[in-house]
């Protein structure tokens, strides 16, 4: 069974932590929530689990065995079995994931418009080229005259595709399906996160959203019950930002050594400014959990702004773009046209 994408995850933990608080067993829960669920993989991810369990096998051992949930859940999922809090772990990983969620669904619609921007440019271009200049080339024929200049070379690259054709159709698929590969596979998805990691536009925003994991993660792994040693060794687990998780290491290492969680963050510069005088007051209080939360919240909003500022940017910038493209043919070609009419006249 393929893995669970965020936004399911979040609603089977976040139903699953209701059933949890209202005083009904784990396995009463999952026969609940199997009878509501519609026929499908759902259904049988349900079933398995419960099948799991009606042999002797406990909740966590039940989800390890089903394959489609993440270990950073399984072990979560693990902690609230033996803890007894199960309820409150399942409520902080639906939060988790719908962050995550939304997260996602926000880097989706900043990479997609652009995308949709710069396809549209290429087939206005494609029309001019290989089916408005020829008539041009028509007209400046019968009038004892050609397309020359800026004009000429569209033009002759215009022919040049509607004779290939075939070729630049098949390249047209083949890019198609590297976008497809890139957006929609678990593996694109990480060569493509990889990507924005090292490439100088999107790397601030790569270690931001990296960041706000942490911060997510460490949340959920001390409102749930972990210390934070165990914190770390968990959510060291989700970072898959490079410079980042190099900062996680360097982190623990401090920790375990004895010192603060604070001085470690500061060291590090994972979080600087009034963040890490939030967590140290977080030390001091006894609330890291809370600060880490109201820190990847704050840090998911500074995302946002970030994405919808860079689509904002781009979009002029691609419609600028495309006019003056556009322009510059439509230019060479009714500049002589006009010269030759007057002539004619």
């Amino acid at each position: 069974m393929k893995p669970l994408s965020n936004a399911e995850l979040a609603f089977f933990c976040g139903q699953l932590a209701m059933i949890l608080r209202s005083g009904i067993s784990t396995l009463e829960g999952l026969h609940i929530m199997s009878e509501d669920a519609p026929a499908g993989d759902g259904r049988k991810l349900l079933e398995g689990m419960i099948g799991h369990m009606e042999t002797g096998d406990s909740f966590h051992e039940a989800a390890e065995a089903a394959g489609c949930f993440p270990a950073y859940m399984c072990s979560m999922v693990r902690l609230g079995d033996q803890s007894g809090r199960l309820d409150d772990v399942m409520g902080s990983l639906a939060a988790y994931y719908r962050r995550e969620d939304a997260l996602a669904r926000s880097i989706r619609s900043a990479v997609t418009y652009p995308l949709v921007m710069l396809g549209m440019m290429v087939v206005v271009m494609l029309v001019l080229v290989v089916k408005v200049l020829p008539v041009f080339d028509q007209v400046f024929r019968q009038l004892g005259a050609g397309l020359t200049g800026v004009s000429g070379a569209v033009l002759r690259m215009g022919q040049a595709m509607s004779r290939y054709s075939v070729v630049f159709i098949v390249a047209a698929v083949v890019l198609a399906a590297v976008c497809a590969y890139f957006l929609v596979s678990r593996k694109g998805r990480q060569n493509l996160r990889g990507f924005a990691t090292r490439f100088f536009g999107t790397r601030k925003l790569a270690e931001k959203i990296a960041c706000a994991r942490f911060a997510s993660g460490m949340h959920l792994a001390l409102s749930s019950g972990l210390n934070i040693d165990e914190s770390l060794d968990t959510v060291s687990r989700l970072v898959e930002h490079p410079t980042v998780g190099q900062k996680v290491q360097a982190i623990r290492q401090t920790v375990a050594e004895g010192g603060s969680l604070s001085d470690a963050i500061v060291q590090t510069q994972m979080f600087t400014g009034v963040y890490a005088r939030m967590i140290g007051i977080g030390v001091r209080t006894g609330a890291v959990d809370e600060v880490m939360r109201q820190i990847a919240e704050e840090l998911d909003g500074e995302i946002e702004q970030d994405m919808a500022g860079a689509v904002a940017k781009l979009e002029p910038t691609l419609v600028a773009v495309l006019s003056v493209a556009v322009g510059m043919i439509l230019l060479s070609v009714m500049l002589p046209l006009m010269g030759i009419m007057s002539n004619i006249g």
